[in-house]
């Protein structure tokens, strides 16, 4: 029998982890197009803000290990990370591999019909602007679609700065655990999804949650049979690095 509680979600089941999984230096356009050609229609990717308020693509906060680049990305200028090479990390073949901007990644996902999941990843003491930053480009971004972003967080802060700024736009919680008042949480929040670690998700989590007319969402899904087990609790979303390994039209 149909959950009438769970809020619409138009997007697929499968979810490149950061654009490429394990195939491609993460976080970058060449990344995307490793994902596209497996067949993914929607990607993971983690956004942050520059010195400048520029929303760009980088899972750290500091540039030492997906670049040439050194220090931290809040305390440089767009015109400065844009120079950094962050590809050649990965494998040659990826070398002068820039970082991308949010424009540049939601051009792309609108070009090609891509279905986009922004983790708002905030340095310390900026959770609530950097949130707040990132709905509102992609608010200006997808301004014109019927399907926007999911916006998710482990940062409380970031999340309810995406609300104030794009409060439409759907939000995931992510957890790294489920203890405390996670589902109140979510809900005060007025979240679409809990994205939490696979192996926490339990017939009951899972039911708590849909109950509430929330999605429930996985990272990061490497093993087949963990993913055979999520799908048969009746899960929402898979974010997995193993691109050539699973399906996504399955």
């Amino acid at each position: 029998m149909a959950n009438n509680r769970l809020k619409p979600w138009p997007y697929p089941r499968w979810i490149a982890h950061r654009g490429g999984g394990s195939l491609a230096p993460e976080n970058t356009l060449a990344a995307f197009g490793k994902g596209a050609e497996h067949g993914y229609q929607m990607f993971e990717c983690d956004a942050q803000i520059s010195a400048d308020d520029v929303v760009f693509l980088m899972h750290d906060a500091a540039l030492q290990r997906t670049t040439n680049g050194h220090g931290i990305g809040l305390e440089q200028s767009w015109q400065q990370l844009s120079q950094w090479d962050a590809g050649s990390w990965y494998s040659p073949e990826f070398k002068d591999e820039r970082l991308p901007s949010l424009v540049n990644i939601g051009d792309y996902c609108l070009r090609n019909g891509y279905f986009l999941n922004i983790e708002i990843k905030p340095s310390p003491s900026v959770e609530f602007k950097t949130g707040e930053l990132v709905a509102r480009e992609a608010l200006q971004i997808w301004r014109q679609e019927s399907v926007p972003p999911l916006l998710t967080s482990f940062q409380t802060e970031a999340l309810k700065g995406a609300r104030q700024a794009a409060p439409h736009f759907p939000r995931g919680l992510l957890l790294s655990q489920l203890s405390g008042p996670w589902l109140a949480t979510a809900i005060e929040l007025d979240c679409s999804a809990v994205v939490c670690q696979y192996s926490l998700w339990t017939p009951e989590g899972v039911s708590a949650v849909h109950e509430a007319g929330m999605r429930c969402l996985s990272y990061t899904v490497n093993d087949e049979r963990a993913a055979q087990h999520l799908i048969n609790l009746g899960t929402d979303g898979i974010i997995t690095d193993k691109l050539d390994f699973f399906n996504p039209a399955a």
